[in-house]
Parts: structure tokens; sequence; C-alpha cells
């Protein structure tokens, strides 16, 4: 079962998105639990799960972008996908963890990609991970779990969830290889998951959990477009 709400003061809107969602999940004989909800204000009240929420940015009152931002403060893990009439609000989208952006009017074409890129990440979460090998001793980190990665002299150290931080003897350049492309090498002892990325100012890259990290110059230059193009296969 997948729990899906919108979040839309227009009617025929969160119709509409009810249907498409409805149906992509049938096709891969999904049950879904819907919840529609008029405003920004309604959905905080709602005390249920939500696997995926379809939010409008445009709303009276509270608006759709002050929803996302207080969803999250308090522990919102689904995906997000914004449904908006402003192209322009790529990179605030991307500061509260947006899976992806649909713009209006809604066009079946672009609904069916995002859902099917959204599904892959769904399928694919649990089957990535990397084997750490420290002494004799072997264990499994998923890379969903890590969200940077730091070289110190000879050692790797992977900053996780829940503060956790497993170090061992590798080289960043084959880590670079090993991890998938949601991994960016920011820096020369820097490598982050952009799933974890809130924001970019003054050369720092700030991070879920409060990581801090810093993004070199030249690798600054191309940050936005390295962004976007996550935005566009990897968000999840």
């Amino acid at each position: 079962m997948i729990n899906i709400a919108i979040c839309d003061d227009e009617p025929y809107m969160s119709e509409k998105i009810k249907e498409l969602a409805t149906a992509f999940f049938q096709k891969k004989n999904i049950d879904t639990a819907v919840c529609t909800f008029s405003s920004g204000r309604e959905l905080l009240t709602y005390a249920g799960t939500m696997d995926i929420l379809f939010l409008d940015i445009q709303m009276e009152g509270i608006d759709g972008m002050e929803t996302a931002c207080r969803l999250r403060s308090h522990n919102f893990k689904g995906f997000l996908i914004f449904v908006t009439v402003l192209r322009e609000m790529v990179f605030q989208s991307f500061e509260v963890q947006a899976f992806d952006y649909l713009l209006k009017p809604l066009k079946a074409e672009q609904f069916e990609k995002t859902m099917e890129r959204l599904y892959q990440s769904m399928e694919n979460a649990s089957k990535r991970r990397l084997l750490v090998r420290k002494g004799n001793e072997s264990s499994i980190v998923f890379f969903d779990d890590i969200i940077y990665c730091e070289v110190i002299d000879r050692k790797v150290y992977l900053h996780l969830k829940a503060s956790a931080v497993v170090d061992y003897y590798e080289k960043i350049e084959r880590l670079e290889e090993i991890l998938d492309k949601r991994f960016y090498r920011c820096h020369r002892s820097y490598l982050i998951n952009l799933k974890y990325l809130k924001s970019f100012r003054d050369g720092t890259a700030f991070l879920e959990g409060g990581g801090e990290v810093p993004v070199s110059r030249l690798r600054a230059r191309e940050f936005s477009e390295v962004i976007l193009q996550y935005m566009k296969t990897w968000r999840g």
C-alpha cells in the first residue's frame, strides 16, 4: 500500500492528480490510499502517513514552499513533488528536497515520466550498497544512508544518518567510481550525497543533519548544472 497526499486549492487539479497517480500504480499492481487537502494549513494538521506528496506552491495563506519547509522540519521523509506554474522555483524546491516539480497545466506524459523515475527510486533504494572492509570485519552500508564522505590522510570517513560515522582505508577516487551519480565530488577531499543537500552559498554546501562541506571554486561553477541534472535523474 502506498499512501498518497495531494494538496492543491483547485479541486479540479487534485482530482486530476488523483486520477493519474491511481492509474499509474494500478498498472504496477500496487494498492494506493489517497488523501486530498485544499490548503497548507489543513495538510499540516494531518497525522497520517504520506509516502508521496503532491503539493501546489501558489496557495492562499501558507504557500506550498512554507508548508514543505514545516513538514521537513517535522521529519517528513516522503517523496515531495511540487505542482506549479512557476518554473523559477526549481532551486527553492531543491532546498526542501523535492523529488521533482510538475508544471501546470499538467500533462499526462510529463506525469508518467516523473512517476516512472519515482517508482524506480523506490524500487532501487534498498539495493544500492557499499561493502566496507575493516581488518577482518566486513559490513554493509546503504548508499541512501550516506550523507557525505570525507577523506583524511589515507582514511575515508562515511558520515551517515543519525550522526553515525564509519571509517576505513580507501582512496576517494575509488569510492567515487563505486558510488552512483547522486554523489558529487565537490572538493578533492569530499563527496556529497545530493539527496541531503539543503542549500549552497559562499562556497559551502549545507547538508541535512548540520553538515557543512566546502565546494572548490572550480566545481562551484558547474554545481547548479549538476543539481538540475540530479533532480531530473536521481531525486529520491
